[in-house]
């Protein structure tokens, strides 16, 4: 893909980081915005554990938003590197977007994240972003944007619902009001900058967080092993091998992954394969594997192991 010449000499195009405490709506909004599904989502928190670039092309503006993970206590080496990851990515972009979910009173995870974006000291503009505003009644909205608005100086403060499309635009606008003048820096069209291997990996994720413990999203980490073109097909007729691993910290929790009979294991390929099917643009056989590393999220070699190594 080639980068736009025919921008208008007022173009924007920037960084926009959405921070909020875990299961906020945060990885929901970047794919409104982006109209792709570029981040995992789950009713699970915690979800997301890489930043994940989604990109918005418009006429007068071209916004990059950068999807973190949830900032939260941590328990475990992981959660602590996570929140550095946080901290790093705030003091890289053009704009914050905190958002706090307006089905949820203000509490002590959303005054920390405050006290931590103050820090900041008004270099970078901070947009309060009151999500899944389609969970309450009308009444109670004007009431969620109160709170908020009594949280902290915002630059703006916005509600909206990603899930029934409400004021996602006007998200983008008032995020892209705060963006440099700038030429685009990515090519038009390009959706995100994610390598394959890390989307199918999340993909695989999604699919293994559905209808599961609580505690197994923190000890769940997928990686692609390897993928490849299966030799001997005709371009008309492609397929693609795709292996993946699966970890888990505990043989329990194994066994549930893989189910009975294997037939969780069974739905999580069937369910995943059709986005990674999407994504390559090709036919799939996706091979998975379910495998123990005990106690992963505590030790540092596992960690950079399985792609968590956030010092380097």
């Amino acid at each position: 893909m080639e980068f736009r010449t025919d921008y208008p000499e007022d173009y924007r195009a920037g960084f926009a980081c959405f921070v909020g405490r875990p299961n906020t709506g945060k990885s929901t909004l970047t794919n409104a915005l982006v109209g792709e599904k570029v981040a995992i989502t789950s009713a699970k928190p915690q979800t997301t554990r890489h930043t994940i670039r989604g990109i918005v092309h418009k006429d007068d503006h071209q916004l990059i938003l950068i999807d973190t993970p949830g900032l939260h206590k941590p328990r475990t080496l992981l959660g602590s590197r996570l929140n550095d990851l946080v901290a790093s990515t705030l003091g890289e972009v053009d704009v914050i977007g905190f958002c706090l979910p307006a089905d949820e009173p203000i509490g002590p995870g959303d005054r920390y994240i405050a006290s931590q974006l103050a820090l900041l000291d008004g270099r970078t503009p901070i947009v309060a972003l009151v999500t899944k505003v389609d969970r309450v009644p009308k009444d109670k909205i004007a009431e969620a944007l109160l709170a908020v608005g009594e949280l902290a100086d915002f630059a703006d403060v916005v509600p909206v619902s990603a899930v029934e499309d409400f004021q996602v635009d006007t998200v983008d606008s008032v995020l892209a009001a705060h963006l440099p003048k700038s030429p685009p820096l990515y090519p038009d069209g390009d959706l995100t900058d994610e390598p394959e291997e890390k989307m199918i990996a999340e993909l695989v994720r999604e699919a293994a967080l559905e209808g599961v413990r609580d505690e197994l999203p923190h000890s769940l980490a997928v990686q692609v092993e390897e993928m490849y073109p299966r030799e001997g097909r005709s371009e008309d007729n492609p397929l693609w091998n795709v292996h993946v691993n699966l970890y888990v910290e505990r043989p329990s929790q194994k066994a549930i992954i893989i189910g009975k009979g294997g037939s969780r294991l069974k739905t999580i390929g069937s369910e995943s394969r059709q986005g990674i099917e999407r994504l390559l643009g090709t036919k799939v056989y996706l091979d998975l594997h379910v495998k123990v590393a005990k106690d992963w999220q505590r030790d540092p070699k596992q960690l950079g192991r399985l792609g968590f190594d956030f010092n380097n």
